[in-house]
């Protein structure tokens, strides 16, 4: 293999390349490659120098660097080519040294690269690359490599492509360590499948792949959760004898656990063992990770023991894990205990684990504890960072105690730190939760006065808090403050006033908004469109709703399940279930899959059309499709299903059960009416005690359906009970309760009993209805309770008008009073 070669000149015709019959040109030079940037201009020198010594400095420093090279001092050279660099440009030095040393130009030029790259100076190196190309200097490869290498290490991942690019397709062979840097700078700009191109282009010119290529793209398939991918290439790493490193294993049990494949992560560290690869405390540590995530906490001491059968010690990292487990668990308890072994032990703990450890107890509503942790630490020689104390003033404002998390602010300074926007914005985010504008609006002032500028979070918690608040016109004034002060309003600040308008029901200010945001630059996304489109279709404005629609596609945003379900539930509400389930289709159609909520959205319209068999016809597609109900998806289906008998009802609640669902009080009040409807008053009582029992309140629904089972029974000492019980709870009865008291009187010859439920019902603003009315009166009448029959008629005449509330019969009765 050559160990140098010549760069294209600068002026070779682009087509050239394609002449160059390299297996490579196919596969890299699809990709554009830009010349490096020309060289700069040599730096002035300092007008405090005489410009005459410098020159003649330089002079003797590069026939110095002459004889040095001439004599194979290369070691001394270096030395003093690099002294050379911070006070001469590349330019200058390459061209002094190509006038006096023609001959040693190759040499000198290459020390010249590898010095700049091995110096961590990517950008000297690039001019002298440059500076090479353009004089058509032969260039050493172990040079070029370090050139590639200093440009991946300071993050010119491009640059690096697009030189190898070049050096490629201008027919030079390179080796394993050339293709391992472009393979890495693939990986790093996510461009996995450049990456496996150059994999395959080595493969083809017989170039064999080394460990580090084969772990930079398992790394990065596994990154991107492609760990099937991962192992694949694992697997052809070890059938072509490359050798499987520490870093090999801990990366595939790293994707492994991170796609919650635990028994394969753990197969893979058996491997390990198997192959005498020694692992590291990441390894460990990457196990916990993967049991900590997975809430598998039994698993914990396992790893724990056999990483102490390797001599490694916890660190802060292990800690960390093992705390934010606990949290992920709920289980603060053993946190806490943890915390104590660990400062029993002498342990110190660092700011990073204690974040995580107070972030697990305030999460819990556990703050007073985790405050006594931190001075505890603060005691031990902790030196508390700007994200503990976040943590503590976030954890008292998410329980409410507002006095705390200030003074924990005070504390913060005393400590010499000084609060941040992080710090304001979780204060004033509390208060505009509670409604409390005012003190939000002077914490953003005491903010400013404390030299914390106000940022675009800042903004958007306000106009949130306000639109909440229904102050949209101080919502305005924040976004043209926002402007003033140089703070441009982004998509979340529209959005969070576009949304509070739409579910204020002011639709038209909603829209006049989005004009603005666009006329000021500040482009909807889906969010936005979903926004305004559930706002239209909540307020039955169809056709609104699919302007928006339609503007959204027109505009390139591409709809979400979310548009379709909320115009499907728009078009349910209206009755419109054929165009609903055509939208389904259409969601499919697209690319997206229906949910859940899709499904629901349909049911619910089918239910209140009273269509049970189109409802469990879409039930049964539900399923097969393997959506998996919840019980906003029976909450329609059995109350269609009662309607038609006993037996379908019970057949879906069976299957809800089977699912694991617990029923919640509208599921308990359909069965409960489903039962007294068809007077099974034994199944009513029996489910009403289960209901109670597991500690679900019953509601006005719930009464409704229990009275009028005891009306069937002819109990009205029963009713009674119920109808006082149902009073002392807080529930006011509705006019449905007092129609099926009347009703239920009228039925058991009780016309007392009714008149006077008729009178404390119009007392609470409730009025009877015909059918109801009727057969109160004509039961009045029947028992010569002529005056009281007439107060009706005369009193239904003035609220209503008679002839919406009685028949001819009753008027002509009331007539002969």
């Amino acid at each position: 293999m050559a160990n140098g070669f010549h760069l294209l000149p600068k002026k070779l015709p682009a087509n050239s390349l394609n002449k160059l019959r390299n297996p490579f040109c196919k596969s890299l030079c699809s990709h554009h490659v830009e010349n490096p940037p020309n060289p700069p201009q040599p730096t002035a020198e300092p007008t405090t120098a005489d410009p005459h010594d410098q020159t003649h400095s330089r002079h003797e420093q590069v026939r110095k660097l002459r004889i040095l090279l001439q004599n194979n001092r290369t070691d001394t050279a270096r030395r003093l080519l690099k002294s050379l660099l911070p006070s001469s440009s590349p330019s200058d030095l390459f061209s002094l040294f190509s006038l006096s040393s023609p001959s040693l130009k190759t040499t000198f030029s290459n020390l010249f690269l590898s010095i700049c790259a091995d110096s961590n100076l990517p950008d000297q190196a690039t001019v002298v690359y440059q500076l090479m190309k353009n004089d058509n200097v032969y260039l050493d490869l172990s040079s070029f490599n370090a050139f590639l290498e200093s440009l991946v290490r300071s993050g010119q991942y491009q640059k690096t492509l697009d030189l190898f690019n070049e050096v490629v397709c201008s027919g030079v062979r390179v080796d394993k360590f050339t293709f391992g840097k472009a393979v890495q700078a693939a990986v790093k700009l996510e461009d996995l499948e450049r990456g496996m191109g150059i994999l395959t282009d080595m493969k083809r010119l017989g170039v064999r792949a080394n460990g580090f290529v084969y772990n930079v793209l398992i790394g990065g398939l596994c990154k991107e959760k492609r760990v099937e991918d991962a192992r694949k290439l694992f697997d052809e790493m070890i059938r072509k004898r490359v050798a499987a490193n520490r870093v090999t294993y801990n990366t595939l049990i790293d994707g492994y656990c991170k796609a919650g494949d635990l028994e394969e992560a753990f197969r893979v560290r058996v491997r390990m063992k198997e192959e005498n690869v020694e692992p590291s405390i990441v390894t460990f540590n990457t196990l916990l990770s993967g049991v900590c995530r997975g809430k598998r906490m039994e698993e914990v001491k396992r790893v724990l023991e056999e990483m102490n059968s390797y001599g490694f010690v916890p660190d802060g990292v292990t800690f960390s894990i093992i705390f934010d487990g606990h949290s992920r668990c709920g289980n603060v308890e053993a946190a806490v205990d943890l915390f104590d072994e660990v400062i029993k032990k002498g342990v110190q703990i660092n700011g990073y684990t204690c974040s995580i450890l107070l972030n697990g107890l305030c999460k819990e509503g556990k703050v007073d504890k985790a405050e006594e942790i931190l001075r505890k630490l603060i005691e031990n020689g902790l030196v508390p960072t700007e994200v503990i104390y976040n943590t503590i003033v976030n954890g008292y404002c998410r329980a409410g105690e507002m006095d705390k998390a200030l003074s924990t602010v005070e504390q913060m300074e005393i400590h010499g730190l000084k609060p941040s926007c992080i710090t304001f914005n979780t204060l004033i985010s509390k208060f505009c939760d509670s409604g409390n504008m005012v003190e939000a609006t002077e914490w953003v002032k005491k903010m400013a006065g404390r030299g914390v500028a106000p940022d675009s979070q800042t903004y958007n918690i306000l106009i949130d808090g306000y639109g909440r608040c229904c102050q949209f016109e101080s919502c305005f004034q924040i976004l043209e403050e926002m402007e003033s002060n140089g703070v441009k309003p982004n998509v979340v600040s529209y959005g969070s006033l576009v949304n509070r308008l739409c579910k204020d029901g002011r639709l038209l200010e909603a829209e006049i908004t989005l004009r603005d945001m666009i006329n000021r630059g500040v482009l909807p996304n889906a969010q936005i469109y979903n926004m305004l489109i559930d706002g239209h279709c909540t307020a039955g404005k169809m056709k609104d709703a699919f302007r928006f629609f339609d503007e959204m596609k027109t505009s390139g945003i591409v709809p979400t399940v979310v548009t379709h379900n909320s115009l499907i539930h728009g078009l349910c509400k209206k009755g419109r279930l054929v165009e609903a389930e055509e939208l389904a289709l259409q969601i499919e159609s697209e690319g997206l899959k229906p949910d859940v909520i899709t499904y629901n959205s349909i049911l619910s319209g089918y239910s209140d059309l009273q269509n049970t068999e189109k409802a469990m016809e879409l039930y049964e597609r539900m399923k097969n499709a393997g959506i998996k109900p919840t019980l906003k998806t029976f909450h329609p289906l059995i109350s269609v299903c009662s309607k038609d008998g006993v037996v379908l009802m019970e057949k879906v609640v069976q299957e809800m059960l089977q699912i694991n669902l617990t029923p919640d009080r509208p599921i308990y009040n359909e069965c409960i009416h489903c039962y007294s409807k068809h007077g099974d008053v034994q199944k009513v009582l029996a489910l009403y005690e289960e209901m109670v029992d597991c500690g679900i309140q019953p509601d006005k629904t719930t009464y409704n359906s229990l009275i009028t089972a005891r009306f069937k029974e002819g109990k009205l000492q029963e009713v009674k009970v119920l109808f006082d019980e149902m009073k002392a709870r807080g529930l006011v009865p509705n006019a449905d309760t007092y129609s099926i008291l009347i009703k239920g009187h009228c039925d058991l010859n009780d016309c007392s009993g009714a008149y006077l439920l008729y009178r404390e019902m119009l007392e609470n603003g409730y009025l009877l209805d015909i059918s109801s009315c009727n057969e109160l009166v004509s039961g009045l009448r029947k028992q010569g309770r002529l005056k009281e029959t007439q107060l009706i008629l005369s009193e239904m005449s003035i609220i209503k008008g008679v002839d919406d509330w009685c028949t001819n019969e009753d008027l002509s009765a009331g007539a002969k009073m």
